[in-house]
């Protein structure tokens, strides 16, 4: 998994739309991405809905958010109608960029090892640098830790 001080990989991704998102459009802003194992399942809809309570709050201090998964850019588009997420959700099938981050690792549930997302956050500089990792971050507090982070 990437660390802190680590210059961001860049990527292109789709969004919902089909649009093409690459974090090097963001190079002047500050940039929240969190990688997550599914949609509209248990922890990942609670972590979502995390970020979408405090959407204004991250806005109002310059972060764009980004979630990133596996999901197909249909199930972001369903994912986002039902829980009116406002921020940018992007589609990553072919595990690109999940890989590119050290996201992708051993998990065991259940007694079952297999692949999977590990959930994770990354906070992006300005100048495209990492600020801060959230390695397995809780889905339920990710938001609210980030902010106290940002001492909000």
């Amino acid at each position: 998994m990437l660390e802190k001080g680590t210059k961001a990989p860049d990527f292109i991704l789709n969004d919902k739309k089909g649009t093409k998102h690459s974090l090097s459009q963001y190079l002047g802003k500050k940039v929240i991405i969190y990688f997550y194992p599914k949609d509209d399942t248990p922890g990942c809809t609670k972590q979502a809905c995390g970020f979408r309570d405090n959407y204004e709050k991250f806005i109002n201090l310059g972060y764009v958010v980004i979630g990133i998964s596996l999901d197909s850019t249909e199930s972001h588009e369903n994912f986002v109608k039902k829980y009116s997420l406002p921020f940018i959700l992007l589609s990553d099938p072919e595990l690109e960029v999940i890989k590119l981050y050290g996201v992708w690792q051993e998990k065991t549930n259940f007694g079952v090892t297999k692949f999977g997302v590990v959930r994770s956050t990354f906070i992006i500089n300005e100048e495209g640098t990492i600020e801060k990792v959230y390695k397995r971050a809780k889905a339920a507090s990710n938001a609210e830790d980030i902010l106290k982070y940002l001492g909000v």
